[in-house]
């Protein structure tokens, strides 16, 4: 009989480990429904709080929302949805517990983690991917129509290792209607194609100010340019979500928007993106 040396049986233990995570990874996703990651070709277009939106229209409709945080290193979801001086539990089952937002709508972020919020997260990509796989493993999700994945800008690690843990995502890219936000943008929708991820549409964020003097609307950002970039791409256009400096206020004090103006353009736009969704569980 062979003895096993030191390093097979680290090797074993690994083995074990690693399938033990894949099937509670499984387990996990057989639970959820719908998944839709959020992404963006550039910073600055808004994509954040287009996540948070949607998951918050989402979950005033009666669905279980969850809003999975995968910005490694700007997670702002905590912040947005007033919660970031909280930490995940954990339960019996010694899995982590997500953050309630409300009945209907929790979250999971890497700041929720860690003791500081100040604390700069200074990993390679496997350390990512590794996190990534863990928030749906390790995270007692339970039964969800929706989980909203708010990925960092651009095509890198965290995007790819989404599309390499939950092969059933569907993508949604936002972009503002200026130039140079669409070229990073159809970069994304490459991305997609190449990797075989379904991209279920895209919204064109900050799209047009209502001057609350004169009630003229002015096209800061451009106008048009998110539409004409789906129509060329052959893939759905999801709508545009009007500029509105409360928007960005209540992001900051943690405030749902929906809530609180109940019958704004912005609250319409994301009512009707949340419908289209919601078709999906139909």
């Amino acid at each position: 009989m062979e003895m096993i040396t030191g390093g097979d049986c680290k090797s074993s233990q690994q083995k074990q480990k690693q399938s033990e995570q894949d099937a509670a990874l499984e387990d996990s996703l057989r639970k959820i429904k719908q998944i839709f990651m959020v992404m963006s070709g550039k910073g600055g277009v808004g994509k954040t709080s287009v996540s948070v939106n949607l998951a918050m229209a989402l979950a005033q409709r009666g669905f279980k929302v969850g809003i999975m945080d995968v910005d490694i290193h700007g997670p702002d979801v905590p912040r947005m949805l007033g919660i970031q001086k909280e930490m995940l539990g954990v339960n019996a089952n010694r899995k982590l517990t997500p953050l309630a937002y409300s009945d209907n709508l929790s979250a999971v972020s890497i700041e929720s983690l860690s003791a500081s919020k100040d604390d700069a997260i200074i990993w390679r990509g496997p350390m990512k991917h590794s996190v990534i796989r863990q928030f749906i493993s390790d995270v007692e999700w339970g039964e969800l129509d929706y989980l909203i994945i708010d990925s960092p800008p651009g095509t890198g690690d965290e995007p790819l290792s989404v599309a390499q843990t939950i092969s059933g995502a569907k993508a949604v890219i936002v972009t503002t209607p200026q130039e140079v936000s669409l070229a990073d943008v159809r970069k994304s929708i490459n991305f997609c194609r190449t990797i075989k991820m379904e991209i279920f549409g895209l919204i064109e964020n900050m799209s047009g100010f209502k001057c609350p003097h004169c009630g003229e609307t002015i096209d800061m950002f451009g106008s048009g340019g998110g539409e004409k970039t789906a129509n060329d791409f052959g893939i759905h256009f999801l709508g545009r979500i009007p500029f509105e400096p409360k928007i960005v206020a209540c992001g900051d004090s943690g405030t749902c928007y929906q809530e609180i103006y109940k019958e704004s353009p912005v609250t319409r736009a994301f009512e009707t993106v949340a419908d289209r969704m919601a078709k999906l569980n139909s």
